[in-house]
């Protein structure tokens, strides 16, 4: 099987991210076979996807299926080498992969400035101590006079997973659609928030003028595109479910009624379950800290000159 892009005609785009896709299958043993499997050109019958790698490795996988070929294995990963890569992440580290499937982190290609590295390192160095990482780290790599970088307590993401929990604790369709509701709002609701960020990103890197950044932008506002489309989508499921009104069937509710009691929700969220305007306006006092209140005590200090620590 021959996954790649097309050869003729060339064209010009950004490494990683061409126009079409074309997959082709071919067996020179008995019984010979030759078959195209994607082929997202402009003429092609998945033109529609044009270099969608999602909607690319869904056929193959499905084709692959269909022959009978055992699904690939993921590398097995712990929660604390996800939760490493999160912080790096956040720090600034680009996600690289060395030859043979290893993962690492390193710092921006462009990023040639020594105390602009250190500063970079530094962080990182500080959220993980604050999460709790026992971390090593050459001395001369560090800022001793930057002062700790304060971490919140919780994530943007680790608060929207809260409406996950809840969801999954839900009794009652009212309760799971007043979760949803924070993803699919129209406004200001997750999703909608996310299609802004990412077309105001595209506005932003066109501003650099090169073609290559163009294309760049482009291909933001096809995402922005796609997940707007899916969020009109889920609000109608969405409304679909609260016209239902019903209990689920099956639950747990003790076990549930547990979980949901050991996760705060959003306090939007809270304020949606409320019977009434003013017991919202009660639990709205309860309400979770914002992001800047939220913070870890500072983390103990990094160590002066000390290399094996």
């Amino acid at each position: 099987m021959i996954i790649s892009p097309p050869q003729e005609p060339s064209s010009e785009h950004p490494p990683g991210y061409p126009e079409s896709w074309l997959v082709t299958r071919h067996r020179s043993d008995e019984p010979a076979a030759y078959e195209v499997i994607y082929d997202s050109e402009p003429d092609g019958p998945h033109a529609r996807h044009r270099g969608d790698v999602t909607r690319l490795l869904a056929a193959v996988d499905t084709r692959l299926d269909q022959l009978g070929v055992p699904p690939r294995t993921e590398p097995k990963r712990f929660a604390h080498d996800i939760a490493a890569d999160a912080v790096l992440h956040r720090a600034g580290f680009v996600p690289a992969v060395e030859f043979g499937g290893g993962h690492y982190h390193r710092l921006p290609s462009a990023m040639t400035d020594p105390e602009e590295q250190r500063l970079v390192v530094t962080r990182a160095f500080d959220m993980l101590r604050a999460d709790g990482f026992d971390v090593s780290c050459d001395p001369d790599l560090l800022e001793h006079d930057m002062p700790p970088h304060w971490i919140p307590e919780t994530s943007l993401g680790d608060r929207l997973g809260f409406l996950a929990k809840h969801i999954q604790a839900s009794t009652h369709t009212r309760d799971m659609v007043a979760n949803l509701s924070e993803v699919t709002a129209p406004g200001d609701g997750v999703l909608q928030r996310v299609v802004e960020i990412l077309d105001t990103t595209a506005e932003w890197w066109e501003g650099f003028g090169e073609p290559a950044d163009h294309r760049y932008a482009q291909r933001l506002r096809t995402i922005a595109e796609s997940l707007d489309s899916y969020a009109i989508e889920l609000r109608a499921i969405r409304g679909d479910l609260a016209d239902r009104h019903a209990v689920r069937p099956g639950k747990d509710r003790v076990r549930e009624n547990q979980v949901a009691a050991s996760t705060p929700a959003p306090p939007r969220v809270r304020a949606a379950l409320a019977p009434s305007p003013t017991a919202a306006q009660r639990r709205a006092s309860s309400a979770l800290p914002s992001t800047a209140a939220a913070v870890s005590p500072v983390p103990p200090a990094r160590p002066p000159s000390a290399p094996g620590r």
